[in-house]
C-alpha cells in the first residue's frame, strides 16, 4: 500500500465528512474523551497551520508532555472557522508532515481511527476502505505503535481476527469481530467492544478501562 497517497486521500475524506456536519453535531462528545468532534477536526489540521517549533515549546510549557501540548492546541485550533480547517486538509493533503516515533503509518492511522472517533457516536457509517483497516490491523500490533496507540502488554495472550476479510493475529483467546471495529478497539475505545465476539473480549475491555 502506498501510505502517502491512502494519507493524502483519508484527509479529503476528512473534509468531506467535517464540512457535511451541522452545529449541534460538531459540539458532540466524540470518542476522545477530551475532545468534541469539533476538537477532532482541529487536532486533524493541526499539523498544517503549527509548526514543530511552536509544538516543541508549547511541550516544553506542558511539562514535557507532547499529549498535553496537542490537546491544548488542537482545542485552540478547533475555534478557527471549520472551512478554514477542512481548507487546510485539503490544501495540503499530500503533504509529508513529520510524525516522530510513530512514523507515516502513525498519521495515517490516526487518521483512520479519528474519522471513526467521530462518525460513531453521530450514528454515520462514513468510513475508509477496507484495506486500509487491513494495514492498519497490521502495524497497531508493532513496536512502533506501542510507542503512542497500542500501550505494551494489550494484545498479550489475545488472538485478534476480522470476520470481514482474512486477516489474523497471535495465539491466544480469540477477539474476532468487523475489521474497523477491531481496530477500533484495539487502540483503545471501548464503544467498539460491542460489536465484537469471543473470549478474549473480556480481557481486552480491561485492558483499555
Amino acid at each position: 500500500m502506498d501510505v502517502a497517497a491512502r494519507t493524502a486521500a483519508n484527509r479529503r475524506l476528512l473534509a468531506d465528512f467535517f464540512d457535511s456536519l451541522d452545529e449541534s453535531q460538531l459540539e458532540t462528545q466524540s470518542l476522545c474523551s477530551a475532545w468534541t468532534v469539533r476538537e477532532v477536526l482541529g487536532h486533524s489540521a493541526m499539523p498544517f497551520s503549527v509548526g514543530i517549533g511552536r509544538l516543541l515549546w508549547r511541550t516544553l510549557l506542558a511539562g514535557g508532555s507532547i499529549d498535553r501540548a496537542a490537546a491544548a492546541i488542537a482545542e485552540e485550533q478547533a475555534r478557527r472557522p471549520v472551512a478554514e480547517l477542512t481548507g487546510l486538509l485539503r490544501t495540503y493533503a499530500e503533504k509529508r508532515v513529520p510524525a516522530p516515533g510513530v512514523g507515516p503509518m502513525g498519521q495515517f492511522t490516526d487518521h483512520c481511527v479519528h474519522l471513526r472517533d467521530c462518525a460513531r457516536p453521530l450514528g454515520l457509517d462514513a468510513d475508509v476502505p477496507l484495506e486500509d483497516w487491513r494495514a492498519v490491523l497490521d502495524w497497531l500490533p508493532t513496536k512502533q505503535a506501542s510507542l503512542g496507540v497500542v500501550p505494551a502488554g494489550r494484545l498479550d495472550g489475545l488472538a485478534p481476527r476480522t470476520t470481514d476479510q482474512d486477516w489474523s493475529w497471535g495465539v491466544g483467546a480469540e477477539v474476532a469481530g468487523p475489521s474497523e471495529a477491531l481496530a477500533m478497539a484495539l487502540a483503545g475505545r471501548p464503544a467498539a467492544l460491542t460489536d465484537l465476539d469471543g473470549p478474549g473480549v473480556a480481557r481486552l475491555r480491561e485492558r483499555i478501562a
